[in-house]
């Protein structure tokens, strides 16, 4: 089993850092996943009566994700934190993109709560994962660009795995080679806040509401969080 790491210079840096890993086996993405649906619909419906809105850049929950990128070097408003774009990407279109039942699931929970949310297939993850600071050597090809590859500046926390950056930004965007897909068999998902004291009780609500989502179409799911006081847990 490989393990997920939050590095010991990140969490110094970010000490009320929360990360839940929710992690699914035996993951069905061919067949129907109604309540996932529904939950996407759900939330187009009452933006679109006016009796709820994704968090926007004004929220205490944003502001602390712009806050923790302009502290690693990052322009949150060219570079926005995954539930800042997704946020405004619904308030702007008025609904979700529909991706496949696994990320239209963790897209749901991370709007409804707020919370940056991503997910790696475990099947094509390389060794251990960790969360640090990029040293400028690393390789990154984005999710939906194969021929592409950036390399993230000194300082830049990411997430990588021995072949390579999985997530630039900390939460900005995913690997392509990583990405979930309807043939993923075993993912772990990630909700996170660098502001537990305050929104900690949000990322335990969100990783349950997602693991009741995924569990009808799953073998089997876990849940286990990182912080600064435990900061490796096995996925």
């Amino acid at each position: 089993m490989p393990t997920l790491r939050l590095d010991a210079a990140v969490a110094d840096a970010f000490p009320d850092t929360l990360i839940a890993l929710v992690v699914a086996t035996g993951l069905r993405g061919h067949e129907p996943w109604p309540v996932t649906e529904a939950a996407v619909a759900g939330l187009e419906g009452d933006l679109a009566a006016g009796t709820w809105q994704p968090a926007d850049e004004t929220d205490p929950r944003i502001e602390a994700w712009h806050a923790a990128y302009r502290a690693f070097g990052t322009n949150p408003r060219r570079i926005r934190p995954s539930v800042d774009a997704l946020g405004r990407r619904l308030a702007k279109r008025g609904a979700l993109p529909r991706i496949n039942p696994a990320v239209d699931s963790y897209n749901a929970v991370s709007v409804r709560h707020g919370l940056p949310a991503g997910a790696f297939d475990l099947d094509r993850v390389a060794g251990d994962i960790a969360i640090h600071y990029a040293d400028g050597t690393e390789r990154f090809t984005p999710l939906g660009e194969p021929g592409t590859v950036e390399t993230p500046k000194p300082g830049e926390v990411v997430y990588s795995d021995a072949s390579g950056v999985l997530t630039r930004h900390w939460n900005h965007r995913d690997a392509d080679r990583t990405r979930v897909t309807e043939d993923s068999r075993r993912v772990v998902f990630l909700l996170e806040t660098v502001q537990a004291a305050r929104d900690g009780h949000l990322v335990k609500a969100a990783a349950e509401e997602l693991r009741v989502l995924l569990l009808p179409h799953a073998d089997a799911t876990t849940v286990a969080y990182l912080d600064a006081a435990g900061r490796q847990a096995e996925v």
